[in-house]
């Protein structure tokens, strides 16, 4: 078989530092196109990598029937449009997280692949972690005992991104703290749990910190820098409950905090034994055996998970493998997500039928 032609639409952070690196490094994959509104910064990637075209038009990528897949990696409002339009026009889709916005517009990408039948995977990278995956394989095996809450915290000090920019406009990102960051916590939660079904959702989000843009203090800022005549009107904090048919969850999360102690862990309580996973990092175990209290910290291989997440997509287009990154699984964080921000809005718990 030849390679599969692939088209790149958002030529940013993400897409530089992993989709375009994960596609070229790969010998199943040609990338044909990489469309960004800006010229500049697509012809830049095509300089830095030494592929593709540069264009500004994503039309032409839906026009050409070579290009079998694309990796969507603009800002969240255009997630559901551009990954519908690519899907109708018979492409396979990787689109980065979240999923959408809002759930509902989560659910009209979902109805747009089974109507399809062409493949849409969320970037959910965490399921293609290999600590993360080593955390499944041990509680699927039941050796943490029954998993019955998970604790997760996601917080720093003063980590605004892009004041006043896309970030922090609600209409542009769909949320803050929560859906920039919560997505990938709630979804690595999910995944190891089985994607147990939500029943109750309770939560409250806040914006604080950076509301009075002008007077905003900070030490440094990715995305940046800050636009004092901009949007803000994102969540900088999020506290939230949620009951699943399996394990409680609660978190709590953070852009933007008065406590100077930055938190990015992950509690899996189990009655045999827990797990610590610090994001990013290794885990490590508590439990007890004959008496005393024992704690380890597992060693194995790992291996670059946007390599293995491009790899798994790639793989399914020849397959029709359908992956833990597919909508179907990765639509239930959206709906968590929502049902936070309804919880915060209506201040009631939210039931999900």
């Amino acid at each position: 078989m030849g390679k599969i032609k692939v088209a790149v639409i958002g030529c940013g952070a993400i897409a530089s530092s992993q989709h375009i690196r994960a596609y070229s490094s790969s010998s199943e994959a040609e990338i044909k196109y990489l469309c960004d509104i800006n010229l500049e910064r697509a012809e830049a990637a095509v300089r830095e990598f030494g592929c593709g075209q540069a264009i500004t038009d994503y039309r032409v990528i839906l026009e050409d029937p070579e290009v079998e897949a694309v990796s969507v990696c603009t800002p969240n409002h255009l997630h559901a449009p551009l990954s519908i339009a690519c899907l109708r026009a018979g492409k396979h889709v990787l689109c980065e997280k979240p999923a959408a916005r809002t759930y509902a517009e989560a659910l009209e990408m979902q109805q747009a692949q089974r109507e399809s039948g062409k493949a849409l995977n969320i970037g959910v990278v965490n399921r293609f972690n290999d600590g993360v995956n080593v955390i499944k394989g041990m509680i699927d095996s039941g050796e943490l005992g029954e998993v019955y809450h998970v604790y997760v915290s996601f917080r720093a000090h003063r980590s605004i991104p892009g004041l006043g920019g896309p970030f922090t406009t609600k209409a542009v990102a769909g949320g803050g703290a929560l859906i920039d960051w919560g997505v990938h916590f709630l979804d690595l939660v999910m995944y190891c749990l089985g994607d147990p079904l939500p029943r109750t959702v309770s939560g409250q989000a806040y914006s604080k910190l950076g509301a009075d843009l002008a007077n905003y203090a900070y030490v440094d800022m990715w995305a940046g820098p800050p636009n004092t005549e901009g949007t803000y009107d994102v969540d900088d904090f999020v506290t939230a409950l949620v009951r699943t048919e399996g394990p409680t969850i609660s978190l709590n999360g953070a852009w933007a905090q008065n406590i100077g102690v930055p938190e990015m862990y992950i509690d899996f309580l189990g009655d045999k034994a827990g797990i610590r996973l610090q994001y990013g990092q290794d885990f490590k175990i508590y439990g007890a055996s004959n008496g005393a209290l024992i704690e380890s910290t597992p060693k194995f291989r790992t291996s670059d998970m946007f390599q293995n997440e491009i790899d798994a997509f790639l793989r399914s287009i020849r397959t029709g493998e359908k992956l833990p990154s597919h909508i179907d699984a990765a639509i239930l964080t959206s709906r968590i997500i929502q049902a936070i921000y309804d919880s915060s809005e209506q201040r009631k718990e939210m039931i999900l039928d």
